[in-house]
């Protein structure tokens, strides 16, 4: 079995092991830190903030609430208490502001593990999979809203894998553990990007939130692109790149506006032409492109080589 070459090879050749890591280094410190936030008090004694990602008190002052819960709780024929109400109007007012899906690569405890799955994916070269449709996390967001009008309860919660490995490694419980196993084994095996990309109903919410966040990815030094496509090897939703990409049209945005960017920044690390930068969703700026006999990153390595 051939191996492919791993992305972002270049990119540490010619800028160095940090700066082609940059971003996935400050989202596992984000994460950690998250989960510090939480971890703190059972492990410490240093209470900052009591409860999990789904409801928490943070410093005994600010009610932070997933507005997915309440959603469900709303369904299910709850009345919601206030700060339950005002908790979860602070969460979705942020990810409005900034980006819905920057919650999946920047706070979801399971990103580590999908991202993990797809090195290992990548590794083995499984380019085959099962074929799920691009809807199907809508599917399973309306499943468990239905769910929760039948049982009059957030049933979703019970088995909703970012709630159970909170649960698993605050308090030491087995479930969370094995639903991370399983998720790992059917991003490998099964399909590419599979449970984050196909199947999460948390990341479908948090998608349609997705469409007013000022942060973005932009392909502003589009016309640098040699078309190594590591950036589409590395992105787990790689169908958002192309229209950024397109230099048909000079009126082509290169800005990333697709719902389902996550705004992960593994594009901007692994392109040694540093094609991708974040920015604002109102940012057009389009680098000139280069003179002409002006090498590429791929160039200067092939030359050097």
């Amino acid at each position: 079995m051939s191996v492919r070459r791993e992305p972002g090879v270049e990119a540490r050749q010619q800028l160095g092991w940090f700066k082609a890591n940059q971003w996935l280094l400050a989202r596992r410190a984000t994460q950690l830190g998250f989960f510090m936030l939480f971890a703190s008090g059972p492990l410490f004694g240093i209470w900052i903030a009591k409860g999990t990602l789904a409801s928490s008190m943070t410093l005994d002052v600010l009610p932070l609430t997933d507005p997915l819960v309440l959603l469900q709780g709303l369904v299910a024929g709850h009345r919601p208490e206030s700060l339950a109400l005002i908790g979860a109007g602070i969460v979705l007012g942020a990810y409005l502001l900034i980006g819905g899906r920057v919650y999946c690569s920047w706070v979801c405890p399971i990103n580590p593990v999908t991202d993990l799955a797809a090195w290992v994916r990548r590794k083995l070269d499984i380019k085959k999979g099962w074929n799920l449709k691009p809807k199907t996390r809508l599917w399973m967001l309306g499943a468990i809203l239905v769910a929760a009008f039948i049982t009059g309860t957030i049933a979703f919660e019970l088995i909703n894998p970012i709630t159970t490995l909170y649960r698993g490694l605050l308090f030491g419980l087995s479930w969370g553990m094995a639903t991370l196993l399983l998720i790992f084994l059917f991003d490998v095996f099964v399909t590419r990007n599979g449970w984050c990309g196909h199947v999460c109903p948390v990341g479908a919410f948090y998608g349609l939130v997705n469409t007013t966040g000022l942060l973005r990815v932009s392909a502003r030094g589009r016309q640098r692109c040699d078309d190594c496509m590591d950036c589409y090897a590395i992105c787990p939703e790689m169908h958002v790149i192309a229209p950024a990409l397109n230099t048909a049209d000079a009126g082509d945005s290169p800005i990333i506006t697709d719902i389902d960017c996550t705004a992960c920044g593994r594009c901007i690390d692994v392109c040694p032409e540093r094609v991708f930068n974040f920015t604002h969703r109102f940012d057009q700026r389009v680098d000139q492109p280069p003179a002409p006999n002006t090498m590429t990153a791929r160039s200067r390595l092939v030359t050097a080589a």
